[in-house]
């Protein structure tokens, strides 16, 4: 019911901000929770954050609590993670998914469409 397209990762210092964003597809982006997570290399899928459907309540993971935000704009389709105080350990490839029915997931296997991914590396 949804695609999600992901964009704005890149290359920045340690210490560095950025913000990737993720479109959606279709007219009922506003029924789904949408979350962000993180896949580095040789590592499983990690929980980064997570956004209710109205954008009322957000979790975020422990590694990643205080630096980063995740925020929404319905009307325009798009969820954003904004990332500052960034690290190397923060390298990643990030997704965004959507979940129909859970209202703060952290687990992968409550979200039903998941975007392509964008690099995101933190030199340091």
């Amino acid at each position: 019911q949804v695609q999600l397209v992901e964009s704005g990762g890149g290359l920045v210092q340690a210490g560095g901000s950025l913000r990737v964003s993720c479109a959606a597809s279709g007219r009922t982006f506003s029924s789904y929770a949408m979350g962000w997570f993180r896949q580095a290399p040789g590592k499983e899928r990690e929980f980064v954050a997570t956004m209710s459907r109205s954008g009322g309540r957000t979790n975020y993971s422990d590694s990643v609590k205080g630096r980063f935000t995740i925020s929404r704009d319905n009307a325009k389709n798009t969820v954003y993670l904004q990332m500052n105080s960034l690290k190397p350990e923060d390298t990643a490839v990030y997704y965004c998914a959507a979940s129909r029915l859970a209202i703060l997931p952290r687990s992968p296997e409550q979200y039903d469409y998941w975007g392509q991914g964008t690099q995101v590396t933190v030199s340091s």
